[in-house]
């Protein structure tokens, strides 16, 4: 009781609320106590604000009774006085103690009727007997009951006959002729059980229908739930032969290539080994031809020298062929630069398909610390969303609020930088990027920027299928054809380039031209939740063992 009590106080003069008025925001007051901080704080032209909150208002609001809270309120203190009045003494005892008949007076009987006209309980004797005379006919007998008083009007000790439509409430007829539910809509009590019986009849057939579509629903859930392991197993196979595909093509000109220099290297080298046979030859001829001449040369008898070099045909002067100088063109190693250049435009041609932009994929994790208070961190600082609240239904905010955000923990100043968050059939959300403190201990602050309305960041707002570009108070309406899922966010700092895409398509939503020399943050508003519809979380997408290209890249450079 006191939890309810404390929901039914005005926080300003802190007792159940009189007249209960909902703010905008959804805070409620009495009507006096917030038209008397109104005029105690500003004059009647504004500027009007919430006292819990401290959220502006519009100057022309116009304030209405919530008359659900109302009735709240008055079945309270209905409660409250029935309690009390259960506790003072008096005959009856509880209804679940045994209740006599208030005419057997010698001997005691368990009374079964209770007549409300004489406030009496009556055993089965008496209450025959209260039937049959015509001067009691007229009473109106009910089961009995220990508490009479519960089932008469409290302010004129009437029956209640007649159901207040307009209030909800059960109420005698002077409450209607004289009373507080004057020129109200009443119906005779028959009547309203009937209309309402009738409505719950409907509202139960909704709630079976509603199941039956729940259940529906969930086989539909549990089908493409199989269906998209089975899919992404299916994928997985596909693409995984496509890539050996890939791998074989490259495995196999790799080979070619290599043969080919392996070919060229051995041709050339046999061609060398056989011109240095040549060479090697013809010193050997030389050789033995200074030999004989350098014999002859000894010779000491003059005929006999004669006579040898008219026997081997030496009177001539020797005629040797010149030796034929290498031509080192016919080493020119043009085919295997020839191979180096189709590999290069294999290289070339790849590299138009690579680095691709999951590439560069970071998962970012969100910094708790500079979470507005009504937001919810997952545990693993992947995920974020609206804090469950209960919400009053007066109260129809508008989703949309810029301070309700989280910055990432990790800032980007250089490079190229991509990360992804699942929104899948969120009705409304908010994200982007914007200059966060320099110092982490101001980050709290941050939290209230006001993102994509000034010109230091840069956002997407969703909202029930319509995207808006945001940027320094200037709004830009985006054509989307089909509606995102996963909303993927590509950094590039050295272009000065903000790229929004459709994460599953990789389609081009928006792109920003970003001239910032600050640190710039990753930024997640889940925005309102309103009638339960929006409390899905906004999740960072994360893999295992991200591509770190530019690494690989200095590696295989090296």
């Amino acid at each position: 009781m006191g939890t309810v009590e404390e929901a039914l106080k005005c926080p300003i003069c802190q007792d159940v609320f009189t007249g209960p008025v909902t703010l905008p925001c959804g805070h409620d007051f009495c009507l006096t106590c917030i038209q008397a901080v109104w005029e105690t704080d500003g004059s009647d032209a504004g500027p009007l604000f919430c006292p819990e909150c401290q959220i502006f208002l519009p100057s022309d609001l116009t304030l209405e009774i919530n008359t659900n809270l109302q009735t709240k309120v008055k079945d309270f203190i209905t409660s409250r006085l029935s309690t009390a009045e259960l506790r003072t003494p008096c005959r009856a005892t509880q209804s679940s103690s045994t209740i006599h008949c208030d005419h057997c007076i010698e001997t005691p009987s368990v009374a079964i009727r209770t007549c409300l006209t004489c406030d009496a309980s009556l055993c089965e004797a008496h209450a025959q007997l209260h039937q049959r005379r015509s001067a009691l006919r007229e009473h109106t007998v009910v089961e009995v009951t220990g508490d009479p008083l519960s089932l008469k009007c409290r302010e004129h000790r009437d029956e209640l006959k007649l159901f207040c439509m307009e209030e909800r409430v059960p109420v005698c007829c002077l409450c209607v002729l004289v009373g507080t539910h004057k020129n109200h809509k009443a119906f005779q009590l028959h009547e309203a059980c009937a209309d309402f019986k009738s409505m719950l009849e409907t509202t139960m057939n909704q709630l079976l229908k509603r199941k039956s579509e729940a259940e529906h629903a969930i086989r539909d859930l549990e089908s493409l739930y199989t269906q998209t392991v089975k899919s992404a197993a299916d994928f997985r196979e596909r693409i995984s032969d496509k890539y050996s595909r890939i791998h074989v093509v490259l495995d196999g000109d790799e080979r070619l290539m290599m043969q080919i220099i392996d070919a060229e290297e051995m041709y050339m080298t046999e061609w060398l080994e056989a011109q240095r046979g040549v060479m090697e030859a013809q010193i050997t001829e030389i050789d033995g031809l200074r030999a004989s001449r350098k014999s002859l040369l000894r010779e000491t008898n003059e005929l006999r020298f004669l006579q040898q070099i008219a026997a081997q045909n030496l009177c001539e002067p020797l005629d040797l062929a010149p030796i034929q100088e290498v031509d080192k063109d016919l080493c020119d190693l043009e085919k295997l630069r020839t191979v180096e250049r189709l590999v290069d435009d294999l290289s070339v041609a790849l590299s138009q398909h690579f680095p691709r932009m999951w590439s560069y994929l970071s998962s970012p994790v969100l910094d708790s610390k500079s979470a507005h208070p009504k937001l919810e961190i997952s545990q693993d600082r992947k995920q974020v969303s609206w804090r469950q609240q209960p919400v009053s239904e007066a109260r129809s905010p508008q989703p949309y609020d810029s301070q309700y955000s989280v910055l990432a923990q990790e800032s980007f100043t250089t490079g190229c930088h991509y990360w992804e968050v699942i929104v899948q059939e969120k009705p409304y959300w908010l994200m982007g990027v914007t200059t966060g403190p320099v110092d982490k201990k101001d980050a709290p602050s941050q939290s209230s920027s006001s993102l994509g309305v000034n010109n230091t960041s840069w956002c997407i707002y969703h909202a029930d299928g319509q995207y808006l570009a945001c940027h320094d108070t200037q709004g830009k309406q985006l054509s989307v054809g089909k509606r995102v899922r996963k909303l993927g966010i590509l950094a590039n700092l050295q272009k000065g380039e903000l790229s929004f895409y459709d994460a599953d398509s990789m389609t081009l939503l928006h792109s920003f031209c970003v001239q910032c020399t600050e640190p710039l943050y990753p930024m997640l508003n889940p925005c309102i939740d309103v009638n339960g519809l929006n409390t899905q979380p906004l999740t960072m997408f994360w893999i295992k063992e991200p591509w770190d290209w530019q690494g690989n890249t200095n590696e295989g450079n090296e």
